[in-house]
């Protein structure tokens, strides 16, 4: 039997509801990047439904901008997608103009150094960062000191399986 290579190959994702439902789109190879599964996101943007429509979103580590691109497609009001990977920003981009997703923008940056800095406030953020490279924590720490999130807002947080807990501000409900 063939063993399974270690590298991801190109593929694609796929908008499970709302406005682009079934919409297939290109993801780029690219090591580490792992698009969260149809059956995640479908139980994740039910969770999410009474809070999406109109709701500012950000899309940290934003990968294949799938919760990014399914938050768009279930009416919010807009989408910011934080990408490291240029090659990936720019499939990113190449995606938002086949949508013709004109709420939504791609920055090709550090999402650490663009959290370092003070910014608008967010109503749904989604973290997927890269797994076992010790970000998360500096992550949540940067949202909650430069004010990225409103009243309110909610949080998406996918982490490898022995990242055990989280230390979150006191003011944030689990």
């Amino acid at each position: 039997m063939a063993k399974k290579p270690n590298t991801p190959a190109a593929g694609q994702i796929r908008i499970i509801g709302g406005l682009w439902r079934g919409r297939k789109l290109p993801v780029p190879h690219s090591p580490g990047l792992r698009p969260t599964t149809d059956r995640v996101r479908e139980t994740l943007f039910n969770w999410l439904a009474p809070v999406l429509q109109g709701a500012h979103c950000l899309d940290c580590f934003a990968g294949s901008g799938a919760l990014g691109l399914e938050a768009l497609s279930r009416y919010a009001a807009s989408a910011t997608l934080l990408e490291f990977e240029r090659p990936v920003a720019q499939q990113l981009e190449k995606n938002l103009a086949l949508l013709n997703a004109k709420d939504a923008k791609v920055f090709n940056v550090n999402t650490l150094n663009w959290l370092a800095k003070a910014g608008n406030a967010f109503d749904v953020v989604f973290l997927d960062p890269p797994f076992r490279k010790g970000i998360l924590q500096d992550t949540l720490n940067l949202l909650e000191q430069n004010q990225w999130l409103a009243d309110e807002a909610w949080i998406y947080v996918e982490t490898e399986a022995e990242h055990d807990t989280l230390d979150v501000p006191a003011s944030w409900r689990l």
